[in-house]
């Protein structure tokens, strides 16, 4: 109840006895008059002799009793109108905030001890004093703090506040120490209620948050400066453990001294991983983490995302199959770098739970109009499963269970905890089912924006009729039977290839056939080779995770396509369109490649590179990674030494390693841009930093791109490649350039 609530119900009270009082008169008064009409008429009658003495004297008790219980009942009514009072009083004088009435002429009429006590020894305030004498017995007292100088102008602005129609509350600080809001409310009749509510409290309670505030964000600021800090120390020396394990993965080894060379860099790439989503969480949690949208492929997105993960999916014999919605479009707009992480995180947990069986990504979508559609995606694993009270904490911040089972799995728990954020941010929900030890679906849904289609391939009609499919996995089957359905083919499922060896031995007449290549028995490549050997000329297509390893299969001359599994749609599409061309000619067979194809030798000078990095190990890696390219190489210690080289040198390309002593890579480069050519050479910058906005910092700067530590050598080479001049001659060595 607030204090208003309380004085207006003990002024009610108090009404109520004022009223029961008037009343109680009221009965008095007309008692006491027919009291007097009593006697009148008995004076009548004496008058008359109509009357006895008896007659008299009970008229008399009547009269007697009259008076008595209209006295009694007057005094009740006193009593509680007193009490009334008293309670009010006693309430008003109970509460901490001033209060008190003025009456139309602004007097004082009644006021509590809180508001009299600022004006304690002041034998002048009383009941009576006007509100302009109080007000400048505040001022002229000093007991109110007024800046010197303003006194008149403070007692104007005091008496001007109750002139206007809307009495503002304001806020005044007493000498003694303490602060109060002051509230004014005009009543009926013309009088003005206040209330001076004490916000000493409050104002400290405000400080002291204020102050906690402070401390958290800068301890905040501190801990992220922390991460940062850690993060380069770290990928420092990562930069040389990864980068010299995987330059010693391309020398000539043994079994042994490779299964070494190659346990040392993935445990480096897995203490990156760990670095990464300790940095992620870092950043949601200090809602750092912002989202930049763009067109990308959500289909192309998931395929790649599987790809990468095809490698340790292979050594289980773990199938990786995508079953993508044919009437939902590919292109959205969202943030792909965090699209990727989260497909990346969920189908890895996936992988990583799963000893055999398959890994089944399932998207689907609804349009929900205005450019927008509804894309729900879930990750079916045939692993061992969560228990069911484990669900609930699933998502949870370094959750993963700890179980016998589990602990041979390695991880820092903070993946579905950074997924699940994603999720969110971006607007959508996310969810598990699982029945352990048969399984776990994991699933999000949001709602994306569509992008614009991209510029659709160009082709003939396709003009195939029948076409054969041969696979040993039943989802792919079915998968594959869809696609090739939606393009209008008629098509006929195998499981496997001796099956389809006995149909083209009956004489199954196909215009096309789909073989996947590992398939217990008889593999994809047999079945070609046999089918050759049968004299049957049908063009095949190979369905393979790892194209690469066919380069030296005799049966890779006989197919018409290698298509990289999981199978994406355009591809498959593509495939039939090619082989529908109006000549009848087949498609150039595509040829597995580790690099990307240069240009034919050619004379030229050598393409000159800048490289500017303190750390020695760091620099002996790059030196190591680009080995053996036809450019020439010059390093610096510091950015005062690539300043010079590059006036020295003009080199074609410098990377810029960022956190150098003296002169770093940020002041290197704007002194760079500033020299004759500095403003067109391309500068890339190496940097361990890999928090929020360092990226942007590094840019801002004047730098091209930002290639984070440890450094990748595909990704090195192609922003060499990138940038080489066309005068200059290529870079790669013929063995590589023909691969």
């Amino acid at each position: 109840m607030t204090l208003f609530d309380k004085l207006t119900q003990e002024r009610r009270a108090r009404l109520t006895a004022e009223q029961r009082l008037e009343q109680r008169t009221r009965e008095r008064d007309q008692a006491l008059a027919q009291i007097d009409a009593m006697r009148a008429e008995l004076h009548s009658l004496r008058q008359r002799g109509r009357t006895s003495a008896l007659e008299e004297a009970q008229r008399a008790a009547e009269v007697q009793t009259l008076q008595h219980r209209a006295r009694a009942e007057t005094e009740t009514a006193q009593r509680h109108a007193t009490q009334a009072e008293r309670r009010l009083w006693d309430s008003i004088n109970t509460i901490r905030d001033g209060f008190a009435v003025f009456n139309s002429q602004q007097e004082l009429v009644i006021a509590n001890q809180a508001y009299l006590g600022v004006f304690s020894g002041i034998p002048e305030v009383q009941i009576g004093i006007t509100y302009r004498r109080l007000v400048e017995i505040l001022v002229h007292e000093e007991r109110v703090q007024v800046d010197a100088g303003s006194q008149d102008a403070w007692i104007a602005a005091m008496l001007a506040r109750w002139d206007a129609e809307e009495i503002e509350p304001m806020l005044l600080t007493f000498t003694r120490g303490d602060t109060a809001r002051i509230y004014d409310r005009r009543a009926r009749g013309g009088d003005i209620v206040s209330l001076v509510r004490d916000i000493t409290e409050t104002q400290r309670h405000a400080a002291e948050l204020d102050d906690a505030r402070q401390r958290a964000e800068a301890a905040n600021r501190a801990k992220s400066a922390f991460l940062a800090n850690m993060s380069h120390e770290i990928r420092t020396p990562m930069n040389g453990v990864v980068g010299m394990a995987e330059l010693l993965c391309d020398t000539s080894l043994s079994d042994e001294q490779r299964l070494y060379a190659e346990t040392i860099r993935s445990s480096g790439e897995a203490l990156l991983n760990i670095i990464n989503d300790v940095l992620d969480f870092s950043k949601i949690e200090a809602d750092k983490l912002t989202l930049h949208p763009e067109p990308f492929d959500l289909e192309r997105c998931i395929h790649e995302v599987l790809i990468l993960l095809q490698a340790g999916a292979r050594k289980r014999r773990i199938d990786l199959l995508m079953d993508y919605d044919l009437f939902l479009p590919t292109r959205f707009m969202a943030d792909p770098g965090r699209m990727r992480q989260v497909m990346t995180n969920l189908i890895g947990n996936a992988v990583k739970f799963t000893q055999n069986g398959h890994v089944l990504i399932r998207v689907v979508g609804l349009d929900e109009g205005a450019g927008a559609c509804r894309v729900t995606v879930t990750v079916e694993d045939t692993g061992i499963g969560i228990a069911p009270e484990h669900i609930e904490r699933i998502f949870g911040e370094f959750a993963q269970v700890d179980e016998q089972a589990n602990r041979k799995f390695e991880g820092t728990g903070l993946g579905l905890a950074i997924t699940r954020r994603l999720i969110e941010l971006m607007g959508g929900q996310i969810w598990v089912e699982s029945e352990f030890g048969k399984g776990s679906c994991f699933g999000f849904a949001l709602t994306l924006p569509l992008a614009e289609a991209a510029a659709p391939f160009t082709h003939a009609p396709i003009r195939l009729e029948h076409v054969m499919a041969v696979d040993d996995n039943v989802i792919n089957r079915t998968i594959l039977e869809r696609q090739l359905a939606a393009q209008g083919l008629r098509v006929t499922m195998v499981g496997s290839a001796q099956a389809a060896l006995d149909l083209f031995a009956a004489g199954a007449g196909v215009d096309l056939l789909i073989t996947d290549h590992e398939m217990p028995g008889l593999d994809g490549l047999d079945l070609v080779l046999k089918l050759r050997a049968a004299g049957h000329r049908v063009p095949v297509i190979l369905l393979s995770s790892s194209p690469a390893v066919l380069r030296d299969h005799p049966g890779i001359g006989e197919l018409r396509a290698i298509l990289q599994k999981p199978l994406l749609r355009h591809d498959l599409v593509r495939q039939l369109h090619l082989l529908s061309a109006p000549d009848g000619q087949p498609p150039p067979r595509p040829v597995p490649r580790l690099t990307p194809a240069a240009a034919p030798a050619a004379a030229g000078r050598r393409m000159r590179i800048l490289a500017a990095e303190d750390n020695r190990t760091n620099r002996l890696v790059f030196s190591k990674m680009i080995d053996g390219l036809a450019v020439d190489l010059t390093f610096a210690e510091d950015g005062l030494q690539a300043v010079e080289a590059f006036r020295d040198r003009k080199p074609d390309l410098i990377f810029m390693d960022i956190s150098m002593p003296g002169m770093d890579g940020r002041a290197a480069t704007r002194e760079i841009r500033q020299m004759p050519g500095g403003a067109q050479v391309p500068i890339v910058a190496l940097t361990a930093h890999a928090m929020a906005g360092d990226q942007d910092d590094i840019l801002a700067a004047g730098l091209d791109h930002v290639m984070t530590k440890p450094l990748k050598k595909p990704l090195l080479m192609e922003m060499i490649q990138r940038y080489r001049p066309d005068e200059a001659c290529p870079v790669a060595p013929p063995q590589e350039r023909q691969a």
